[in-house]
């Protein structure tokens, strides 16, 4: 990882300045009781949730919250999850990396750092799960059955956990965002899910943990995800309004790429997610994910379509 003299550290092409200090737990009591002295003098808790192996993604977040207004403290999770892996998914090849982690952590801005393992948020006997249902079933929920339930269980537990004023989120996981908002809501958790746009490289690619999985000609192919995305919200700006025909074409841009192997490409509303036919004014969401050798990368975009 490039520092420069003043010790700040480059990631993709941003630097970031180290903080001064960043407090590392492991127990969930441990959490606990530093987060009730925060509160208990009135502090409001901003919280990230991550499964590490963090990027300029993550950062933006992690800043997102240190410059809020309603933010005192910044909390960072760094979990991976084995309740959002499918039995054929990449949980044990997930990339960790925590030393590197805790480093941009603390550049970020991050006051505590919560680090349990799966026996501490798992336990033997564990036998409860939150499911979302409704918004759950297509897109990634219909590639991935049983991922958004794994999502649920482990952000409810995160949220009772934390207890954060505060929660940040990128948009570049859409759907899991409609799910969290209406578990938020579902179940009167009181927390502000607060949202950021992608982040994305120069050439338009999302940038995402599993980036680390491409080589370099499947890195150039992934392009193509954000590249049909733009070009199917430029026929939206010029008319288009047939949701299929605009679907066909994702697909077919896609697919001319040889080394992408489609997973789906779908138009729905936004945000509850349902299937469209024609295009009315408002938000839709085009949303797409592929394979590039190991690595299923997901995207997409939300476009204002005028009346």
């Amino acid at each position: 990882m490039a520092t420069d003299r003043t010790g700040a550290l480059l990631v993709g092409s941003i630097w970031y300045t180290e903080g001064e200090n960043v407090e590392l737990f492991e127990k969930i009591a441990d959490m606990q009781a530093y987060l009730a002295e925060a509160k208990a003098r009135g502090e409001r808790i901003g919280f990230v949730p991550t499964m590490g192996f963090l990027h300029k993604g993550h950062l933006a977040l992690i800043r997102c919250a240190r410059e809020d207004d309603e933010v005192d403290r910044v909390v960072v999770s760094i979990f991976v999850n084995p309740l959002q892996f499918g039995p054929r998914e990449d949980y044990r090849d997930y990339p960790r990396d925590l030393e590197r982690d805790k480093e941009l952590c603390l550049s970020g801005g991050t006051d505590a750092l919560f680090v349990p393992a799966v026996e501490e948020m798992y336990p033997e006997g564990f036998a409860t799960h939150v499911e979302v249902t409704g918004v759950t079933d297509i897109l990634c929920g219909r590639s991935r059955p049983g991922h958004f339930r794994g999502v649920a269980t482990v952000v409810a537990k995160l949220f009772n956990i934390v207890q954060p004023d505060s929660a940040y989120f990128g948009i570049k996981d859409a759907q899991q965002v409609v799910v969290i908002r209406r578990m938020v809501a579902d179940l009167n958790f009181p927390v502000k899910v607060k949202v950021h746009p992608t982040v994305r490289e120069e050439d338009g690619l999302a940038v995402s943990s599993r980036n680390v999985y491409l080589g370099p000609e499947e890195r150039q192919a992934a392009t193509v995800l954000y590249r049909s995305l733009k070009l199917a919200g430029e026929a939206i700006a010029r008319g288009e309004r047939d949701a299929a025909r605009l679907k066909q074409f994702i697909e077919e841009t896609i697919t001319a790429e040889p080394l992408a192997r489609l997973d789906y490409a779908e138009v729905v509303s936004w945000p509850d997610l349902k299937p469209i036919e024609s295009l009315q004014p408002g938000e839709v969401l085009l949303a797409v994910a592929a394979y590039f050798g190991r690595a299923r990368l997901i995207d997409n975009l939300l476009v204002e379509v005028k009346a």
